[in-house]
């Protein structure tokens, strides 16, 4: 069976072939409303547009869905704003996760000691953190980078989430505020890096590395599953 980064869907908006990672699949409800199938999941006849939040926008301008769909479709006016959301819950429902897996760690001092030693998967810093508090993060994770690149380990990536806020990444935790959080090595902190990834992706925001270099390009896709 084909790895899901492998499978391809063509575009409905603009009849590319993409690999369904940088997708997002729309189905129809039973009262005939468009929604977005996050997980790529549900029965039916679904709809593929690129991960990009200005794709999606576009698609509703060109009234693509009905056209794909070959059926009357209600689209909520608000749908690119909604797939935001939902990739955000995803993520925020991972990271919960995450932590009930002890995959996540929280504290400034708990996440340099991690970058330290490289002991983690991924950084992740609240969206509102102080200019002085993200650098005191991002100059460890240079050094980290650099130390691999200089012992000649090139795919070495810890990717940097600067996608929520600290009353999101709160609320998910149990904790107030949360600024500073590491992800540890775990099967539940690898489908959280997954899904900031998407959401990454959707936003056209970096998930940064040492060069604060995208880790993530954006992109633009129809299926017929029955």
């Amino acid at each position: 069976m084909a790895r899901r980064e492998e499978t391809t869907r063509m575009c409905a908006l603009t009849r590319q072939e993409k690999p369904v990672a940088e997708l997002i699949r729309f189905v129809l409800s039973p009262d005939g409303v468009l929604a977005p199938d996050t997980e790529a999941k549900a029965d039916g006849r679904g709809v593929w547009i690129s991960l990009n939040q200005q794709a999606v926008a576009e698609a509703v301008k060109k009234k693509v869905f009905g056209r794909s769909l070959k059926s009357e479709v209600v689209v909520p006016q608000d749908l690119p704003e909604l797939v935001r959301t939902r990739l955000e819950q995803r993520l925020l429902q991972a990271l919960s996760m995450t932590r009930k897996a002890g995959q996540l760690v929280t504290g400034a001092t708990k996440v340099r000691s991690l970058l330290a030693t490289g002991e983690l998967v991924a950084l992740i810093t609240a969206s509102d953190a102080s200019a002085d508090g993200r650098s005191k993060m991002v100059g460890p994770l240079k050094a980290l980078h650099h130390a691999a690149r200089e012992e000649g380990v090139d795919d070495f990536e810890v990717p940097h989430l600067e996608l929520l806020s600290s009353e999101q990444l709160g609320l998910a935790l149990g904790q107030e505020n949360v600024i500073h959080a590491a992800l540890t090595k775990g099967a539940a902190a690898q489908s959280a890096v997954e899904k900031a990834r998407r959401l990454a992706l959707y936003t056209a925001q970096a998930m940064a590395d040492s060069t604060d270099r995208p880790a993530v390009d954006g992109a633009v896709l129809p299926d017929e599953r029955v």
